[in-house]
């Protein structure tokens, strides 16, 4: 079973999400109905909801990259046992966090909510030890966010 802890402190984020936190719930409800891999353990994650400013620090302290980004993963685990096999009755997965501002300025934003599922997938994705880093892991990580992205919608 997954659970996301939301926290929300530039309060913009409600002019777009009324209530964060319930709507990650009900998407990750779905997630849990739908997927037999996050049966039998207990999976946490935090999900901070931040914006240009916030995201920028984050990234400079952390990965030592001065500048802003749509999301960035912080794994708590260390190996990818977790992509797989989940032996554990209770892993804290990490960290993710999402920036409203780059949402906001995507040019052709219909939909803010699936932008914003897209970004919170591909967090949590990273979690579980998969990058992008090569085109075939990009292909296998895209592969796994598009299965979440249909079991969520």
């Amino acid at each position: 079973m997954i659970k996301i802890n939301v926290i929300t402190k530039n309060v913009t984020w409600f002019k777009f999400i009324k209530n964060p936190a319930s709507y990650i719930d009900r998407k990750v409800k779905k997630l849990n109905s739908k997927s037999k891999n996050f049966k039998k353990s207990r999976i946490l994650c935090t999900l901070l909801l931040s914006n240009n400013k916030e995201i920028k620090e984050l990234n400079k302290k952390f990965r030592k990259i001065n500048k802003t980004t749509d999301v960035l993963s912080f794994p708590f685990q260390k190996e990818k046992i977790l992509r797989t096999n989940i032996k554990k009755k209770e892993i804290y997965l990490g960290d993710i966090i999402i920036n409203l501002d780059k949402i906001k300025a995507k040019k052709k934003l219909k939909h803010f909510k699936l932008e914003f599922d897209k970004l919170w997938i591909h967090g949590f994705v990273h979690l579980f030890g998969y990058d992008h880093k090569k085109e075939k892991d990009f292909k296998k990580m895209f592969k796994v966010e598009k299965s979440y992205l249909r079991y969520i919608s």
